[in-house]
């Protein structure tokens, strides 16, 4: 289809607009003038991240009425980040794993297809794609060997995605992100290991690290994140895109920074091996910087102090 739009106020649908990531794009969406709608089945989503300009419809990915939303709403956009996003609990069950992740997206997808969507933005992984990697960092071009369930179905996805624009024109911009972090995150879950730590630090507990703590990840700031879904926006044509920091930080970095930045009270206590997590994470977002002029801004340290100060404040 080839549409670009910068300067047009889009109507956009945001899947997984109550959650962590989601709901920040929901508010710089509506920030930039565009007119949100957020549909959430708020398992792990929370009502108060949804902005009160933006319309909410209680519903699962699943659901078969999403194909009624979408005739009757005629969104411009969709911006897919619904999810099953614990990469343990997809090894746990694969089946549930890919009942939201794949079958929950087709059903997007074919909704999107049989009416007037335009554009699809899909939220992936640029750590469980890749799977173990060959070389640091990884680009687009790297193998894809994901490990997990998780990952299979993030780029199960994306092949899909693919078809779709074969088939039905439906262009889309897929990002695959680094370990994202920030504002929001839940931190009663098993993923999000800065929220986690970030948590139990504040509240005088004992954070536990998994294994020796040398596995490394791309740790990349919410606020960055948000930055390139508004940039993808205007990309007229599909493509896919890393979004991440290229700077390796091992878990034992991390729990010192935090540790740190909460007056150092804890210990570095470490616990089992947790399955199914890679040692090494990292990619390079050297494409999207080059071509649409993306670029990470916010520094590990700075992303954590503004991460501290949310939790603090938050009743």
């Amino acid at each position: 289809m080839n549409t670009t739009y910068t300067g047009i106020k889009l109507k956009i649908l945001l899947t997984g607009g109550a959650g962590f990531i989601g709901s920040q794009i929901a508010d710089a969406y509506i920030e930039s003038g565009h007119n949100v709608s957020i549909i959430d089945n708020l398992s792990t989503g929370r009502k108060e991240n949804i902005n009160p300009k933006a319309k909410f419809f209680e519903i699962d990915i699943t659901d078969k009425s999403i194909i009624q939303l979408l005739n009757d709403e005629k969104f411009d956009v969709v911006n897919h980040h619904a999810a099953q996003i614990d990469v343990r609990k997809s090894v746990a069950d694969p089946i549930y794993d890919a009942k939201v992740n794949i079958l929950g997206t087709i059903n997007i997808l074919e909704s999107c297809a049989k009416t007037e969507v335009k554009k699809i933005i899909f939220a992936s992984t640029g750590g469980a794609v890749y799977g173990e990697q060959k070389y640091f960092p990884a680009d687009e071009n790297h193998p894809v060997n994901p490990l997990s369930p998780y990952g299979i179905t993030k780029l199960s996805i994306e092949k899909y995605l693919h078809f779709y624009k074969a088939e039905y024109g439906l262009e889309y911009s897929i990002l695959r992100y680094a370990n994202v972090y920030g504002p929001r995150q839940n931190p009663f879950g098993e993923a999000g290991v800065v929220a986690i730590f970030v948590n139990k630090l504040l509240k005088g507990e004992q954070p536990i690290i998994n294994g020796d703590g040398n596995q490394t990840r791309d740790y990349t700031f919410s606020g960055d994140v948000v930055k390139a879904n508004l940039l993808v926006l205007s990309e007229p044509s599909s493509d896919i895109y890393n979004i991440g920091t290229g700077v390796e930080t091992n878990v034992n970095e991390l729990f010192r920074v935090l540790n740190d930045l909460t007056d150092g009270n804890a210990e570095e206590k470490h616990g089992p091996t947790a399955k199914g997590e890679q040692v090494r994470s990292v990619i390079s977002s050297g494409k999207i910087i080059k071509k649409l002029n993306w670029k990470p801004t916010t520094s590990l340290v700075d992303g954590l102090k503004i991460t501290l100060d949310y939790y603090k404040n938050l009743k």
